[in-house]
């Protein structure tokens, strides 16, 4: 989970992980959009479930991907979002 309140007005946390490939990866990718809709809070928009290589849940303040193990690595979101809310908290820390 990455917090990213101070870098977008998007979201306030991402959610990125993966699951496996074939029909089990399917239902593991699925977890998500199933515990939210026994807890009645479902997403306010599904992307990518039929492709299922990056599947993107819109939670409203939460948004969770859920990415195929080569694409995960591939798109390298961690990179991308996290060294800078690390930068952030070390900047305040010494401010």
């Amino acid at each position: 989970m990455i917090d990213v309140r101070e870098q977008t007005s998007i979201a306030d946390y991402f959610v990125i992980c993966e699951g496996g490939d074939g029909p089990a990866g399917a239902r593991h990718r699925g977890w998500m959009v199933e515990a939210r809709r026994r807890s009645k809070l479902r997403p306010l928009a599904v992307d990518g479930y039929s492709d299922a290589t990056w599947i993107l849940l819109d939670f409203d303040s939460v948004l969770a991907h859920v990415f195929l193990p080569g694409e995960r690595s591939y798109y390298d979101l961690e990179s991308l979002w996290a060294p800078a809310a690390k930068r952030r908290k070390r900047a305040a820390a010494a401010g």
